[in-house]
């Protein structure tokens, strides 16, 4: 049995930083299906402030069992970046918490120029392809346990 076998995975991607992101988006689909996990749904956001909010109404959806956040956020002459991407991680957590189902930070930033994010969209991509099946089955297999006096070991 594949890795990722039975897993329906959701991807949400950023529009913005168009560059970076199409080329995540390619590296997860690539790698979801090398795991053998389904992508049953590829949502756009316009932004990562965005992604949350589509996350939120993927979770509640029966043919999801994770969600993959993929975007770049890239510096600019502000802090706006470190605002964005804090306030995205932590609502990203709380939804995952939710609703009892992975969702996976492949968001690369903050702190970082166009150079790095490129640098970064095959390991932002496919880490969090691959934390998202490994987390939704040991999810299926923790519900499916029995103890029985002996301890039970979930990889």
């Amino acid at each position: 049995m594949a890795a990722g076998e039975g897993i329906r995975l959701a991807i949400v991607v950023s529009e913005f930083n168009h560059d970076v992101t199409y080329l995540m988006l390619q590296r997860a689909l690539s790698h979801a299906k090398f795991l053998g996990a389904t992508v049953t749904y590829v949502v756009r956001a316009p932004g990562a402030y965005d992604i949350p909010l589509l996350v939120e109404k993927l979770l509640r959806k029966d043919d999801v069992d994770a969600v993959v956040a993929l975007g770049a956020i890239i510096t600019g002459a502000t802090k706006h970046d470190e605002v964005i991407a804090h306030q995205v991680a932590r609502k990203l957590v709380d939804l995952a918490e939710k609703y009892g189902k992975p969702v996976t930070l492949g968001i690369s930033g903050p702190g970082m120029n166009r150079m790095q994010a490129l640098e970064r969209v095959d390991d932002y991509a496919r880490r969090s392809v691959e934390a998202a099946v490994k987390l939704a089955r040991r999810l299926r297999a923790i519900e499916e346990a029995k103890f029985e006096g002996e301890t039970v070991y979930i990889e």
